[in-house]
């Protein structure tokens, strides 16, 4: 009940009326059945801007930052995502992630739209980051096509540590074709066949974008250089685990080394059998 007070009174309307967001694409996505909207990750505001565009329900498996954190935009986020009912995910725990997965599973199952950041936490500099194949892995377990989403200048209007966004430039939403990997059906758990749809799903997010994609896991490259890595917080050294699936995907055994980037081309796909 308060996902649809927020969606058309409480919250929807005025993220119109102020920021005025543009959309296409939003004939791609089905009116009915189960369906994963794997988007870039700008911002913390993607996960509003998002759901208040699609005309059916967004359940987000959103990382456990979003109800543990402290402060008024603490408050509001725990309050908002509670309210939704959306599903914590406690990124550094792994009996906890495992579960994630089958929660995705579920509600992809039971006929509903489920959004996914295939990076596993925000952009720390607006270049699109490696994909964990969790996506992968949640679409081929429940049958469901993926759906590129591009959040676009997202980053702008609310950049990471402000309190307050920025009421220019308008943001926009990208929604591409949906991708069919059927023919993958029963190969749930191949790693290289989740690698090589991971990589699809990210060069399709590049293309709709226009980012520049960067070959290696931006947690790691957080990590690396200092960047934020929790939600309303200025060092946070636990987010994005990597050893672990994460809110947005799984993450693989053996990570790319920080540093190795691919300017303006597509990520390497790496070929099944």
């Amino acid at each position: 009940m308060l996902y649809w007070f927020l969606k058309f009174v409480g919250l929807g309307p005025w993220l119109k009326l102020i920021w005025r967001p543009y959309v296409e694409g939003l004939e791609n996505i089905p009116e009915h059945g189960g369906a994963i909207l794997a988007s870039n990750h700008l911002s913390f505001c993607d996960s509003f801007f998002m759901p208040v565009l699609v005309r059916r329900r967004v359940t987000f498996l959103a990382k456990a930052e979003y109800f543990t954190t402290g402060g008024l935009k603490g408050w509001f986020s725990r309050a908002f995502f509670s309210g939704i009912g959306q599903v914590p995910i406690d990124r550094d725990d792994t009996d906890a992630a495992r579960g994630a997965l089958t929660a995705g599973v579920r509600i992809l199952k039971s006929g509903q739209l489920l959004g996914i950041y295939p990076e596993g936490t925000r952009s720390p500099d607006g270049r699109l980051y490696k994909g964990k194949t969790g996506v992968a892995r949640m679409a081929l377990e429940a049958g469901v096509p993926v759906i590129p989403v591009a959040m676009i200048d997202t980053e702008k209007t609310m950049p990471t540590g402000r309190l307050l966004p920025h009421l220019r430039p308008r943001p926009g939403i990208r929604f591409g074709k949906p991708l069919d990997f059927s023919r993958y059906e029963g190969l749930a758990g191949d790693r290289f066949v989740e690698r090589s749809m991971t990589d699809e799903i990210m060069y399709e997010l590049m293309q709709l974008s226009g980012q520049e994609y960067v070959d290696s896991y931006a947690a790691k490259v957080k990590l690396q250089t200092g960047a934020q890595l929790g939600f309303g917080s200025r060092d946070d050294g636990n987010a994005g685990g990597s050893n672990v699936p994460s809110g947005v995907g799984g993450g693989d055994a053996l990570p790319d080394a920080v540093g190795q980037t691919s300017h303006d081309r597509p990520p390497p796909v790496e070929r099944a059998g």
